[in-house]
């Protein structure tokens, strides 16, 4: 599983592995979910399905997607040259299948569509139904569409959007329609100066070149400041642990996936699953998370990073009264090495900066030609209309 899962050879989207479909073995990267066959698929998959698309097969995942790009996958990380790799992104950019289904947690989809070149669209938060993804933080995770281009992920997209009942958090619009002929000339965007700063010259390189392919399509570009970003990341991750820590509380041995065998009770049952089911990065996150909610640490740490979600919201947003895009690194690199997962936490922490922007506020973000692209919350359209006309010069 260290790549893809072949399910069917004739079909034509991939699906990570923290995505369920029926009666296929969904592990979310992780040993604790080892023989895990759910019994239902994911409202997304099941909407592709019904419009004749077929699934190719599962995309392998860093553990329930917390990581840089799939490197902590307990089932091998994909790397070449001494380079990480994602499996989703290879087989669309490979060609061999024409788009995948992949959750954005943090950023990781996103982080992958610049390494390998492909397009990544993270739509507004309720927009896609999150039915059937295997959850780790509920108010920010959402499914998104990886493609070549911006004209297949928008036929994606146009297939699996729109209300479900069975996700209580579900925008109540029945349909969307993603299209690329939003009229762009003279439209504003901004580059965020500290995330353009903090990335290496080669991504540089690649924003400012996309910065004259927008201009010279009739778009002004200008620089803005943005200093909430520091903050930003602080309450992102107080936010990721908090929610992963419950959300995760649940594999636990008794009911499905991996269970010790080596136990005298209860308690043992629990433990000793746990700790040999779980990962390190995983189990960094969990007890970062129980710390940040216990007592006397809620209100001076989660409360407080959701104070600071809102304002940083509130303030991201006010862009949007002046401009109509963001212009911003996905990554600080364009590639990443392979290193010691010891330091994952830490790594995870510093590249959230270019991507916590549309996590926390559930605006979306598209990946495309290496560099980032956010807009409004249900502005889809100038994002995909901004990225094909680029692609169609």
């Amino acid at each position: 599983m260290k790549y893809i899962s072949v399910m069917d050879k004739k079909g034509n989207i991939a699906v990570d592995d923290n995505i369920l479909v029926k009666d296929v073995l969904s592990t979310a990267g992780s040993h604790i979910l080892d023989g895990f066959t759910p019994l239902f698929s994911a409202e997304a998959v099941t909407r592709l399905e019904n419009k004749g698309y077929k699934i190719s097969g599962k995309a392998n995942v860093g553990e329930f997607g917390l990581d840089l790009l799939g490197e902590t996958s307990y089932y091998g990380a994909l790397a070449e040259d001494g380079k990480i790799k994602n499996a989703a992104a290879q087989v669309v950019a490979s060609g061999e299948v024409e788009a995948a289904l992949c959750v954005d947690l943090g950023g990781s989809p996103r982080r992958a569509a610049a390494v390998e070149n492909v397009t990544f669209l993270k739509p507004t938060y309720s927009t896609v139904s999150r039915y059937g993804v295997i959850a780790c933080m509920c108010s920010a995770e959402q499914i998104g569409v990886m493609a070549k281009d911006a004209k297949k992920v928008a036929e994606v997209m146009s297939v699996i959007a729109g209300h479900d009942d069975k996700d209580g958090t579900s925008d109540p619009k029945e349909a969307y329609d993603y299209s690329l002929t939003e009229d762009i000339k003279g439209k504003k965007a901004c580059i965020i100066k500290e995330l353009l700063d903090a990335a290496d010259d080669a991504v540089k390189v690649k924003v400012l070149a996309y910065k004259k392919k927008l201009e010279a399509l009739g778009i002004t570009v200008e620089e803005v400041s943005f200093g909430l970003i520091p903050a930003a990341q602080s309450a992102w991750q107080i936010l990721l642990s908090a929610e992963t820590c419950n959300n995760l509380s649940k594999f636990d041995g008794v009911k499905y996936g991996y269970r010790t065998s080596n136990f005298k009770n209860i308690d043992d049952i629990y433990v000793n699953t746990r700790t040999e089911g779980l990962g390190l990065l995983a189990k960094s996150v969990i007890l970062y998370g129980s710390d940040v909610l216990s007592k006397g640490r809620y209100e001076v740490c989660y409360d407080k990073a959701m104070r600071v979600r809102r304002v940083v919201t509130e303030s991201f947003k006010k862009i949007f009264e002046n401009y109509d895009l963001v212009l911003s690194p996905a990554t600080s690199t364009d590639s990443y090495a392979q290193y010691d997962l010891n330091d994952a936490f830490d790594k995870v922490f510093s590249e959230s900066k270019y991507t916590v922007l549309a996590s926390l506020s559930g605006t979306p973000a598209l990946v495309t030609s290496g560099i980032q692209l956010l807009a409004d919350a249900f502005n889809e359209n100038i994002l995909l209309s901004a990225a094909n006309a680029v692609e169609e010069v």
